[in-house]
């Protein structure tokens, strides 16, 4: 199995808005280790660039950006 660190950041961009957009339909998502995990790591990723993820803001501007 891959680690995400292998995966193209803009994938893992668009796989974590898909799937997050869907939380309100889809209940079960909101206990999801995978999405906890893959926002963590997108979180991480985000503050090296220096990005402020507590501001929703920042981070869904960084979050749209391939």
């Amino acid at each position: 199995m891959k680690s995400l660190d292998t995966y193209p950041l803009s994938e893992l961009k668009l796989v974590y808005t898909l799937l997050h957009s869907q939380v309100l339909e889809q209940p079960a998502l909101m206990d999801s280790t995978l999405l906890q995990d893959l926002q963590s790591y997108l979180q991480a990723q985000a503050r090296n660039e220096q990005v402020d993820v507590s501001l929703h803001a920042e981070w869904d501007a960084w979050l749209k950006q391939s």
